[in-house]
């Protein structure tokens, strides 16, 4: 049975090759080259450009419409998209839209689509068959539960208890898609009836017999200023390691697509700090001199280990 990957890159050549288009909008010399050439991530996911609109320039084109100026040179476009940035203007940037065809582990999926600022049209395991395609995390990356922290990883488990838990994995991965296989009375090979005098289970209720770590696959598009919503929260060192390298993927695409943006977006959002009033107080004190501690900053301990954290992290 054909992949389901390779059906949808064949498919997006044959368009590519059928389609082709002389156009005046503006393009961008690296997202060309980036075109429909997936990015293969984790152990069977990629990610990929299918579409763009707009660039540096539209996101300018759109802010001085607004202003009522204008000027063509570059140093003022980098210091217009700055200001922007640094502002939190955010409609400028809504001009520009990414469109990406992305396979992912359907627990990652779950957590990206609660991002309900895109279009989304995902596979249908209704309509067809998934591939005998799983996630099992690399040995390096299967953790404990962090014991500070209710939704994130501790230590890195070893020897006979990680060896036990990627078996199970594994094992229960590969057992459940043969049930599932099963249940549809489908042969693998062929995708033909294994047995002609059963009419196997509907592919809507077959689907449901899968785990989370199998993979499924959509078209997402999204405007630049959520994109970088999306990002400044899933690229965070504090994210999941299977969400943050899509995000860190994405970070890169943007960086090819619209350089202003990103220099901007990285100095004034991905590598800057947000204090509370009180943290800002702790701050100007130990500037003025002053010798504080948690104790007499005003803070609780868990505010005093973020200040701190953020204070160090950007060093």
């Amino acid at each position: 049975m054909p992949s389901s990957a390779t059906l949808k890159e064949s498919n997006q050549e044959d368009f590519a090759e059928l389609h082709q288009y002389q156009t005046k909008r503006a393009t961008v010399p690296a997202m060309e080259e980036l075109l429909y050439e997936p990015i293969k991530l984790l152990d069977h996911g990629f990610l990929r450009v299918v579409d763009y609109m707009g660039d540096d320039s539209a996101i300018v084109q759109a802010a001085r419409v607004s202003y009522g100026k204008g000027t063509k040179q570059l140093n003022q476009d980098r210091g217009l998209i700055r200001y922007l940035m640094r502002h939190w203007h955010t409609t400028p940037f809504e001009m520009c839209e990414l469109k990406l065809h992305v396979k992912l582990p359907i627990f990652i999926a779950r957590q990206w689509i609660r991002h309900r600022t895109a279009n989304v049209n995902e596979y249908s395991a209704r309509y067809s068959i998934l591939d005998r395609e799983f996630y099992v995390p690399a040995k390096e990356h299967l953790a404990a539960q962090s014991q500070i922290n209710n939704q994130g990883r501790g230590d890195v488990l070893q020897g006979a208890e990680a060896a036990r838990v990627l078996d199970i994995l594994k094992s229960d991965s590969e057992t459940s898609y043969n049930h599932y296989l099963e249940m549809l009375n489908i042969n693998e090979a062929n995708d033909q009836l294994v047995d002609p005098n059963k009419q196997g289970v509907a592919r809507e209720l077959a689907r449901m017999n899968l785990s989370l770590n199998f993979y499924t696959q959509w078209y997402w598009k999204i405007d630049l200023h959520n994109l970088l919503h999306f990002v400044m929260l899933r690229a965070d060192p504090h994210a999941q390691y299977e969400i943050r390298v899509y995000a860190d993927a994405i970070l890169e695409i943007i960086k090819n697509w619209v350089p202003f943006t990103y220099e901007a977006f990285m100095d004034y959002r991905m590598n800057s700090i947000s204090l509370s009033a009180q943290m800002k107080e702790v701050v100007t004190r130990m500037l003025r001199g002053e010798q504080v501690s948690q104790e007499n900053s005003g803070l609780t301990a868990r505010e005093w280990a973020e200040l701190s954290e953020r204070l160090l992290s950007k060093v």
